[in-house]
């Protein structure tokens, strides 16, 4: 990992798959680099530049250079058909939002994604075989891609959720932790370290 001192790091690759994973990365990779405020929100372009004052033109050069940099950090992280979608993109905002919008689907399809998540939230159940970390790390999967999708699925409700869908093996537990804690307070971490 280590070469000269340095640190080799490998950007995330998109795939058809991976959209929301992918996303979070790159947000954070994007926030580490000080350009993820230029993909958000973008930047106003001028039809008269020249009218501009020169500390006017000075800041507008550095953000387009920060939007260059986030516009070249987007492609690396795409393979050759994802890249096609984004190459006429001409800003780093332009690129996101193309991706956004051909992966994570218009408002239809988001509704429906979020109602299938939903279901799969409820159905949720942990099997006699399963541990404890196992069954709660997929509940939070679930619970995080629900979030995504723009549920607000407060962590009362999961914490009662796995509560409530423990095999029998851990009733006792359970009622001593309904009995001694707060259970409206409680993170679901806090209840996974309980278990």
């Amino acid at each position: 990992m280590a070469n000269n001192g340095m640190l080799s790091f490998q950007y995330p690759r998109l795939t058809k798959d991976n959209y929301e994973k992918w996303c979070l990365r790159m947000k954070a990779i994007l926030g580490s680099q000080d350009v993820w405020k230029i993909v958000d929100r973008g930047y106003a372009k001028f039809d008269n530049e020249e009218a501009l004052a020169q500390n006017e033109k000075d800041v507008l050069a550095k953000i387009r250079k920060k939007d260059q940099q986030a516009h070249t950090l987007i492609h690396q992280c795409l393979d050759n058909a994802m890249f096609e979608k984004v190459a006429d993109a001409t800003t780093s905002k332009e690129a996101w939002e193309i991706l956004q919008n051909s992966l994570q689907g218009v408002d239809k399809v988001r509704k429906v994604k979020l109602q299938t998540l939903r279901v799969d939230f409820e159905v949720l159940k942990m099997k006699e075989s399963k541990c404890i970390s196992d069954y709660c790390s997929k509940v939070k999967a679930v619970v995080n891609q629900l979030r995504r999708y723009g549920d607000d699925i407060k962590d009362v409700h999961v914490v009662k959720k796995i509560l409530r869908t423990l095999t029998p093996k851990f009733d006792f537990v359970v009622c001593a932790i309904e009995e001694s804690k707060d259970l409206d307070s409680m993170m679901v971490e806090q209840l996974e370290g309980s278990l």
